[in-house]
């Protein structure tokens, strides 16, 4: 058995998970890695959305209400997997959810040209997605968790006649504040802890089997997702985490960032957005909460989400209080 690296988010998310290895391993990844894909071009609702840049990204859509909820998953290069309470739960409340994974991630293309992992890059990917599906004023919604909803307060800043609404999940409008938020986080953990972490990160060993499991076990079950055991949509969208797409944007992980992402900001663009927004935020998380409900009042027609026993994934682990807001304040766009 071998431990993994696994990173989320938006904003950085670590995760040991564990993987067979066979006389040929790599034979077999690829295999299976095929297999799967075959699997979700196949569904019923699956759509390949051909880009500009000649690359092609994997959308799959759920429902058939009025309003379509387009999920930005984090990382960046994570997978929609991680997000598949939302489009199990929404649609069932009449709302069409559409899934995608963003260019780099395990479903769609993946290349290798760094030129391409630039944000504005990405605000563009996501318009093209939205000509290809038809969405429009009068029925496209965003919904963005952690670096989906860097994603998506960039894409309504330049975007947001397209919108009808926006919901950002677990993200704030500074990297700074997220950087200095997770140090005070940090700060919490038992000293000895403390020194183990700073060993490997000092070395930058952030692969390294013992760093990776304690931050998982000591750190992640706190503030990414507090459930016992964690649902295999999440691990398996860890699994399939696209790192150096990830380490190019965020850095090496969440304590060390030191990507293109470091210093971003857009708090003091937040006045110009004046489509409804909804701010979601959950007491665990490692996002401050203080952070989201400020932004809730920056932004022209803003709405806050206090989730108390949520995390980073509130919509795992803090299910009651995440859907009924969501979902009231969808229904308020209807």
């Amino acid at each position: 058995m071998r431990t993994i690296l696994l990173t989320l988010l938006s904003l950085c998310v670590l995760a040991a998970c564990q993987q067979t290895a066979s006389e040929d391993p790599s034979t077999e990844v690829v295999s299976a890695d095929d297999s799967l894909r075959q699997v979700k071009h196949n569904l019923p609702g699956a759509r390949m959305i051909d880009l500009k840049e000649g690359y092609r990204v994997w959308t799959n859509t759920i429902g058939d209400g009025k309003l379509k909820v387009l999920l930005l998953h984090g990382g960046p290069a994570m997978t929609h997997e991680y997000m598949q309470s939302i489009a199990d739960i929404l649609p069932d409340s009449g709302f069409t959810v559409i899934q995608y994974d963003q260019l780099g991630s395990f479903y769609s293309d993946q290349p290798a040209d760094t030129s391409l992992w630039t944000i504005d890059r990405f605000v563009e990917e996501v318009e093209q997605v939205r000509q290809a599906l038809g969405l429009d004023t009068s029925n496209f919604i965003l919904l963005g968790n952690s670096w989906g909803g860097i994603l998506a307060m960039e894409y309504a800043l330049k975007y947001q006649d397209h919108l009808k609404g926006m919901v950002v999940c677990n993200m704030t409008a500074d990297f700074d504040r997220y950087e200095a938020y997770n140090v005070e986080l940090r700060k919490e953990l038992r000293p000895g802890l403390l020194d183990t972490f700073e060993y490997y990160e000092e070395r930058g060993d952030y692969l390294n089997p013992e760093y990776t499991d304690l931050v998982f076990k000591e750190y992640y079950g706190r503030h990414i997702c507090r459930l016992p055991e964690w649902p295999e949509p999440v691990l398996t969208s860890f699994a399939h985490l696209n790192y150096p797409v990830y380490e190019y944007m965020q850095g090496p992980s969440e304590f060390v960032p030191g990507g293109i992402l470091k210093h971003w900001s857009v708090w003091n663009r937040l006045k110009e957005i004046h489509i409804p927004t909804l701010m979601v935020a959950a007491r665990y998380d490692t996002m401050n909460p203080e952070d989201m409900e400020e932004m809730s009042h920056l932004v022209q027609h803003g709405s806050y989400l206090y989730c108390p026993n949520g995390s980073h994934l509130s919509f795992w682990d803090d299910q009651e209080a995440f859907f009924s807001g969501v979902t009231s304040f969808l229904r308020g766009l209807e």
